[in-house]
């Protein structure tokens, strides 16, 4: 990504030794959908916080309020717990396509046993 295209995007790019760091923010955590009236979750901040975790981020300070301090681990932990209570696990069969989205509903994936072979496509 070039650095001015991660500037549009309300990124910075750390350059470290092995690679670099993306640093977003403050973004909010709910937008306002135009086209559908309603406030929606908009944000990976739990995926930082129990997923990323590498040389890069720590997950404990990824996550902040607007004046950089932490947001509680048990909010976060909170936030986990209503994404696990909402979420609707869809019956995979071979052949099935399934679209999504994107600003409709929050998606990820539980594990899986391989083989497994996903193709997708990003479209406006």
């Amino acid at each position: 990504m070039k650095v001015n295209g991660a500037a549009k995007l309300g990124m910075k790019l750390e350059w470290l030794e092995d690679g670099v760091k993306t640093v977003m923010g403050p973004i909010p955590g709910i937008k306002f959908n135009q086209e559908r009236q309603q406030k929606i979750w908009f944000n990976s901040m739990v995926a930082a916080y129990t997923g990323w975790k590498d040389g890069r981020n720590d997950p404990v300070k990824a996550i902040t309020f607007g004046d950089g301090q932490p947001l509680p681990a048990e909010v976060v932990h909170d936030c986990l717990s209503i994404l696990e209570d909402e979420s609707v696990a869809i019956p995979w069969k071979k052949g099935d396509v399934l679209l999504i989205d994107n600003l409709a509903v929050l998606h990820s994936r539980k594990s899986f046993n391989p083989p497994r072979r996903v193709l997708a496509s990003l479209c406006k």
